[in-house]
């Protein structure tokens, strides 16, 4: 077993380092620039339907969905896999 300062040490690093980790994770998706890049991406997705001959109204549905399923991090943790693991959340 490790030396009880050797743990002490070790757990004030991750409670120091983690909470900044998470924090740049999240940062990452939702910062002014994290938009932008999704604003344009979700309109190349729809020009690029309808270039490819797809009728507007489709393009629209199908922009709408990829929309969703992009914006969608709460439904993206809550089924998860995260390498071998699954996450399900407890539903009672």
């Amino acid at each position: 077993m490790e030396d009880p300062e050797d743990l002490a040490e070790i757990l004030d690093t991750v409670s120091e380092k983690v909470p900044k980790m998470i924090r740049g994770i999240i940062d990452s998706f939702f910062s002014p620039e994290a938009a932008q890049n999704m604003a344009k991406s979700i309109a190349e997705f729809r020009k690029t339907l309808i270039e490819s001959g797809i009728p507007e109204e489709e393009a629209m549905a199908m922009t709408r969905e990829y929309m969703a399923t992009v914006t969608n991090w709460k439904g993206i943790m809550k089924e998860g896999r995260f390498g071998q693991h699954m996450y399900y959340e407890n539903e009672e």
